[in-house]
């Protein structure tokens, strides 16, 4: 495969990535949407690269603005995962999609890593006409204040609501990008990216109600299905939706990338041919 870094242009910072080209002729194209606090060359979006080149697809792993954690782009203004909405997520999503169909790649394959998942998701569920969708260990998403199964502890705790009405108070004063220290995963969020992650996440399972492709979801054996529903999503799902379980695999498929990897390309030629 040939390796290409690109940069895609949005409203205010661009989305870097990379371009993975097949060294034969194309016969369509991927993109990937990495999770939280991740980038396009860790998990999947990095391992997955030669499996699908070598099915001949040509392969798309962006950078959302809200990719790693806190970071800096060509100023000292901060960026990065602690500071993007659920919004821009779904932007980068779309543009990203339209770098693709500029080059030729109207209807993607579309993969979702985490809660890249969920916002590949809800990217399938308003254009029907794509191709396939692969789900990573996506979670339940929705509104994580009224449905206690969209995260767990490393997400959520027991002093949500104590740091509900922190950021509700920084806001307030005029501080939406004050960063706020959190227990767990991700460990550092801004005020404003807090109640927002909390509350305007896509339903995963309710989307499933929308998506018209053949879908593949995945999800290693050590992750609990009340927080990453397959079944839920695939009894909702109108179209054909195929769950695989991976042994001894867990939410970053450390050591189970090539068993993670076969399950997809399998599945493609199954599937799509």
């Amino acid at each position: 495969m040939r390796t290409e870094l690109i940069s895609i242009p949005t409203p205010s910072h661009p989305l870097d990535g990379a371009y993975y080209t097949p060294d034969g002729p194309s016969r369509g194209a991927a993109m990937y949407c990495h999770g939280n606090q991740m980038n396009f060359y860790v998990c999947a979006a990095r391992f997955l690269a030669p499996h699908m080149t070598a099915l001949g697809y040509e392969y798309l792993a962006f950078n959302r603005r809200g990719h790693d954690s806190v970071s800096t782009y060509n100023s000292r203004e901060c960026v990065g995962g602690a500071y993007q909405t659920v919004a821009e997520g779904v932007e980068d999503n779309e543009l990203s999609a339209k770098y693709l169909a500029e080059k030729g790649f109207k209807h993607p394959i579309v993969i979702g890593h985490s809660n890249g998942g969920v916002l590949a998701s809800e990217h399938v569920a308003c254009h029907p006409e794509t191709r396939a969708l692969i789900l990573l260990s996506a979670h339940a998403g929705g509104n994580r204040l009224t449905n206690p199964q969209s995260a767990r502890n490393y997400t959520i705790n027991e002093k949500t609501d104590e740091q509900t009405k922190e950021a509700e108070v920084l806001i307030a004063a005029g501080k939406p990008r004050q960063l706020m220290l959190i227990p767990a995963w991700w460990w550092v969020i801004s005020a404003r990216t807090f109640l927002d992650r909390l509350t305007n996440s896509p339903d995963l399972v309710e989307n499933a109600k929308r998506i018209k492709c053949p879908v593949l979801f995945i999800r290693g054996d050590q992750e609990p299905k009340e927080n990453y529903p397959a079944e839920r999503f695939k009894e909702n799902c109108p179209s054909p939706c195929e769950v695989a379980i991976i042994p001894n695999c867990d939410h970053f498929y450390v050591g189970a990338e090539e068993r993670v990897a076969k399950t997809i390309t399998d599945w493609l030629v199954r599937t799509i041919g």
